[in-house]
């Protein structure tokens, strides 16, 4: 499979399109893999690199709240450990000469408070 049609690294935009229509018109998926850790990630880029294929990186809540650490009380921890996993992706991605997708849509939505209504 020729998985150089857009660049090695974190894939995004026109490129994540062009990505997704060379697996749709070559018949073949990509892996997405939730990663909890640094080392997960390294764990999955290296073997998608081993295997020439282009990986999805994906991060949920509870994965952005084990990489922020368990025993962490504060409740915008898991956003915290979420964003660190993701610039540690970006950071290193493109060493692994593979397409990277990060999909971080697992995570839970943040609802904005409502502000009680105020009758006059």
């Amino acid at each position: 499979m020729d998985i150089n049609i857009v660049p090695p690294g974190v894939v995004t935009g026109k490129n994540l399109l062009k990505l997704f229509e060379h697996t749709r018109d070559n018949n073949y998926a990509i892996p997405a893999v939730n990663c909890t850790s640094s080392s997960t990630v390294t764990a999955c880029l290296e073997a998608a690199a081993k295997n020439n294929s282009p990986i999805i990186i994906q991060v949920s809540n509870g994965g952005g709240k084990f990489m922020a650490g368990k025993s962490i009380t504060d409740p915008n921890s898991a956003a915290a450990g979420a964003i660190g996993l993701a610039y540690y992706v970006r950071s290193i991605a493109k060493y692994y000469g593979i397409p990277v997708v990060l999909h971080s849509d697992h995570c839970a939505i943040a609802r904005p408070m409502r502000s009680p209504r105020i009758r006059v």
